[in-house]
């Protein structure tokens, strides 16, 4: 297990065990957004910002290294489905572990979505994708949400459900949706060993986005993966140094913000 736990230390802060991270594989799914146009660029202010980690799929790892900015830890995603999909819940594989080892990652990221019709398969694929991890030492994200007709997805129990999955299957870190109340979340990430990080979702406030953050982290999150509602900002790498502060330094958003940017 020492392979894994070097690369955590490159996409978890050793001092607080918290992480933020930036995924920015959302090209594949919803085309040319606004925000991914660049990739060395936004990955740049990313990395200036002081994200942990960035996710990316394996075709943008080899053209979208950053300009400038300090080293940043890499995860592979190697889920994927478009927004043409009659089912866009659907992610199937496209890239392998070993593939990401190659390529240089630090940790891979896989995708699930629990009550979708292929909900079946993609657990099946998760499980391969674990012992994968387990054999090359890498890492396991596993991004997990309830979604699918009929589902709620800020059920506490839907989450939990979700939470318990990933753990289960051998995730070494969770991204998973918020509850919006930290008592129901607190509920959940006592009951799991490994650090749950919570998903950033779309474009929001700065206030708001960044209280949201601190209200989870309170209620035991180990940080946050945002994608959207950071990249699309017009100058990120302001916005993300106060996500940060929030995060490592447990800092009020006012203050977060409030700092030298």
């Amino acid at each position: 297990m020492i392979g894994k736990a070097i690369r955590l230390e490159r996409i978890m802060n050793r001092n607080t065990g918290r992480s933020v991270i930036i995924p920015m594989d959302h090209g594949f799914s919803l085309g040319q957004i606004y925000g991914l146009h660049d990739m060395p660029e936004i990955i740049s202010a990313v990395s200036e910002g002081g994200a942990n980690a960035i996710v990316l799929h394996k075709g943008m790892v080899r053209h979208g290294h950053r300009k400038t900015g300090p080293d940043i830890g890499l995860i592979v995603h190697l889920s994927a489905s478009t927004s043409l999909n009659p089912d866009p819940n659907d992610k199937v594989s496209v890239c392998s572990v070993e593939e990401a080892i190659f390529l240089g990652a630090d940790c891979v990221s896989i995708h699930i979505n629990l009550g979708a019709p292929n909900e079946s398969k993609m657990i099946e694929e998760a499980g391969v994708i674990s012992r994968q991890c387990t054999r090359w030492g890498m890492p396991l994200l596993i991004m997990i949400y309830p979604r699918g007709e009929g589902v709620d997805t800020r059920d506490p129990e839907a989450i939990g459900l979700c939470v318990r999955v990933a753990e289960e299957l051998g995730a070494d870190i969770i991204k998973t949706s918020y509850t919006g109340d930290p008592e129901t979340f607190a509920a959940i990430t006592s009951a799991c060993a490994v650090p749950v990080l919570i998903a950033g979702g779309e474009k929001g406030g700065d206030i708001e986005s960044l209280a949201m953050i601190r209200e989870a982290v309170g209620a035991g999150a180990a940080g946050v993966a945002m994608g959207r509602n950071a990249f699309q900002r017009d100058n990120p790498a302001p916005f993300i140094r106060a996500i940060t502060r929030v995060v490592h330094q447990n800092a009020t958003p006012e203050d977060a913000l409030g700092g030298d940017v």
